[in-house]
């Protein structure tokens, strides 16, 4: 691999993150507290908290916890899941593991930044499947057959989407997976939103169930709202690359947090309690957001996404989205995500737009210091 560029939504974040006041940009469903967490335990989960000694885990993850996550797919068995520290780490081995110099693999765009770089990093050829804002994000199938070589190795979409909230019709996916099946490529699947879908009949299957080569990724971060637990994972059936990541990971994280697993596997036993807690606030979010953006549609224009807790909105003003989102957070503390940190050089991503999220609590003050603003 070569040095890899700058993450720049992350070096973004690492100057505003914590700084602003009114973090409008989170990519996270709200967290909750340590003890409201335990009070979901079940009698096993409680008794595994109450006697957890701060000894190494096993780098595959925790028995109990690879057999809670396998309980969220349809055709995985523990046997099948490797844990991660995050969604980032399982991310980074994926690629390394399944591609290689003379490889061409396939991108989504817009995506998060790593899951472009790295492969760029990696092989010689990447394209970019374009989620287009003029056809509601969709992706095209006719454009993603263009885009296939003999040396294809991997698709990787992301849905709902970062940063779009788009999610693909289940038809498309469903077609995407089988093209993989018949043509022996791995579709890499960024499930980390699942389970904030507006309407849970967009829910998509998950790539580990669909298919063999289907590699799939989540996270306690993102749908659950736990993201300083640092538990992610990857599940596919097949079980070589499972070890080629495995063996990767001892020279990184080596193995995750006791106490975060043990906590992990609380929040899995309670995931549709989770769940439902935060689907309902990003639904009450999203309707202050668009009550919002209808508020000055000269400034805005907005299309709710189908899941996930962020959007991709548009400025229209005169002075572009860069002076606008900076001027935002330097003056009124409020953080948006501009265009810049979505670029591609895969495919166009439009240049006026903003990422905003709508997963936290205590929205309105954000949006009321942001009216503030703008008046």
């Amino acid at each position: 691999m070569t040095t890899l560029p700058d993450f720049r939504l992350e070096t973004h974040f690492s100057r505003w993150e914590f700084t602003a006041k009114y973090n409008m940009a989170a990519s996270d469903a709200q967290s909750l507290p340590l003890a409201e967490l335990l009070a979901l335990a079940g009698e096993p989960e409680r008794a595994a908290w109450e006697n957890l000694t701060l000894g190494y885990t096993e780098t595959w993850g925790a028995p109990a916890l690879r057999r809670a996550i396998a309980r969220t797919y349809d055709a995985i068995e523990a046997d099948h899941v490797l844990c991660f520290a995050g969604a980032e780490e399982g991310l980074y081995c994926a690629m390394l593991a399944l591609l290689g110099p003379d490889d061409h693999a396939i991108v989504t765009v817009p995506n998060y930044q790593s899951m472009e770089t790295l492969p760029r990093s990696i092989c010689g050829e990447v394209s970019g499947w374009r989620l287009r804002a003029e056809n509601g994000w969709q992706p095209d199938p006719d454009e993603l057959r263009a885009l296939l070589r003999p040396n294809t190795k991997l698709v990787a979409v992301n849905f709902p989407n970062n940063p779009t909230g788009a999610i693909a019709d289940a038809s498309t996916f469903r077609a995407l997976a089988e093209l993989c099946d018949e043509r022996g490529i791995h579709l890499f699947s960024d499930e980390v939103y699942r389970g904030l879908e507006r309407d849970a009949s967009h829910r998509l299957p998950q790539a580990a169930d669909l298919i063999d080569q289907g590699v799939s990724l989540n996270v306690m971060s993102k749908a659950y709202g736990l993201p300083g637990l640092r538990i992610g994972w990857i599940a596919t059936r097949d079980r070589a690359l499972l070890s080629r990541m495995e063996r990767m990971k001892h020279y990184l994280s080596i193995c995750n947090a006791g106490t975060s697993e043990v906590l992990a596997c609380i929040a899995l036993g309670a995931s549709g309690t989770l769940l439902a807690r935060n689907l309902e606030l990003c639904r009450n979010n999203l309707r202050a957001l668009g009550d919002f953006f209808a508020e000055r549609p000269d400034l805005y224009a907005w299309e709710a996404p189908r899941g996930g807790c962020v959007g991709f909105a548009r400025y229209l003003g005169a002075d572009g989205v860069e002076a606008h989102c900076r001027r935002l957070v330097e003056e009124a503390g409020v953080l948006l995500l501009p265009a810049s940190l979505f670029e591609s050089p895969l495919a166009d991503v439009p240049r006026n737009g903003f990422r905003v999220g709508y997963g936290r609590s205590g929205i309105e003050a954000g949006l009321d210091a942001w009216r503030g603003f703008l008046e």
